[in-house]
């Protein structure tokens, strides 16, 4: 992994392939395949993210969508590539992962990095380890690292995350896979420019 762009760009893949369904049981933000994502982690996550851009000075407009939205978005990202990932055996370890960190200059450059993609700094070493997982099931599904082959990772990736069920709490607004948040709910309005 040469830079903190393949994670970025692992990650924004996440938006093509989230989807929304049924309603979700009571105190969740999301449901991932069988696994709930609680409203009450999320909140945590949303004030650790809000109080790292406060004081990295960094303006909540940059994020592009409701602080809240973003994180549950990547919140819901990260647990449906761990889960595609857990099912085709891509491991990640603790090495690869501080491998990583100490090639983007150390674990609090690169909090800084991912800030703006709504990474909470008490959640990037987890949002690092799929992003690598992602990287390494994009390989696979390709047979190959030339562009050809990245296509076709990245077509069988999304094929495969598609097929893990997702949904929100339509109190965070309503997601459509081919434009993100169209509705926003509660926290503010549509941001359908995430996807810019």
């Amino acid at each position: 992994m040469k830079s903190i762009r393949v994670a970025v760009a692992v990650a924004a893949l996440g938006v093509a392939v989230t989807a929304c369904s049924s309603p979700v049981q009571a105190g969740s933000a999301a449901i991932v395949g069988n696994e709930r994502i609680a409203a009450s982690d999320l909140n945590t996550h949303v004030k650790q993210l809000e109080e790292a851009l406060v004081k990295a000075k960094i303006p909540q407009s940059q994020l592009q969508l409701p602080v809240t939205q973003y994180v549950l978005l990547q919140m819901v990202n990260v647990e449906q590539f761990r889960q595609l990932a857990a099912k085709a055996g891509a491991r990640v370890t603790d090495g690869e992962i501080d491998q990583f960190i100490a090639a983007q200059g150390g674990l609090e450059a690169l909090e800084q990095k991912t800030l703006v993609q709504g990474v909470p700094p008490a959640y990037t070493r987890q949002w690092l380890g799929t992003s690598i997982a992602i990287s390494k099931l994009m390989q696979q599904y390709g047979g190959g690292t030339d562009q050809a082959a990245q296509q076709r990772g990245q077509e069988r990736l999304i094929k495969e995350a598609a097929a893990i069920k997702i949904t929100y709490s339509p109190r965070y607004g309503t997601f459509d896979p081919n434009k993100g948040f169209v509705d926003a709910g509660r926290f503010g309005r549509p941001a359908a420019a995430a996807q810019g």
